[in-house]
């Protein structure tokens, strides 16, 4: 959504990931000015998926450059709102399915809910306003919550190769022979 919003020629996010540059324009848009209908609505599950959302907002992106008479790749007036309305549906729609799990886990006695604990980590952790609804989430259900701090949130192939080279220093069960193997963690 950020790609397609041009938000690399916004003067407040040319110099800001698509993710960052959405949150900042968020804390001053309406995200009651666009509805995009959630994701998986109709599956009971825990899954997530954002490409429908995608969809939605791109056609909502055509429709206001229909209306205000401008090419792709130019920056809308209302760029503010539909930062804030799809980040509130990303936030809502996580929010939705995480708590679809943390009942799933209860009900199903994988977790205990007296020392239940929510742990929110990678590149989506790194928004306050998905942190703070998950955070809000957890409170409400008695979990405890942990999330690194933002700078720690990071792209989640970062997170997953750092959980090998944990693993592999704890001798648990990543390779047989670790002989030969050099890593440099950064």
């Amino acid at each position: 959504v950020a790609r397609r919003l041009s938000l690399r020629k916004h003067p407040e996010c040319y110099s800001m990931a698509g993710g960052k540059a959405i949150e900042h324009l968020a804390q001053t848009g309406d995200w009651q000015q666009y509805t995009f209908r959630l994701p998986m609505q109709q599956y009971r599950n825990c899954d997530f998926s954002f490409s429908g959302l995608q969809n939605l907002a791109n056609k909502a992106i055509i429709q206001k450059e229909k209306e205000e008479g401008i090419q792709e790749g130019e920056i809308l007036s209302c760029v503010k709102d539909i930062a804030a309305a799809v980040q509130h549906a990303v936030a809502f729609h996580i929010i939705q399915r995480t708590y679809r799990a943390m009942l799933f886990c209860i009900k199903n006695s994988i977790l205990s809910s007296k020392n239940a604990t929510l742990v929110v980590s990678g590149g989506v952790a790194s928004n306050q306003y998905i942190r703070k609804g998950l955070q809000t989430l957890a409170d409400a259900n008695d979990f405890a919550f942990l999330c690194p701090p933002p700078r720690l949130c990071t792209d989640n192939g970062v997170m997953i190769a750092w959980n090998g080279v944990e693993r592999l220093r704890a001798g648990l069960g990543v390779l047989h022979s670790t002989d030969g193997i050099r890593y440099e963690p950064k």
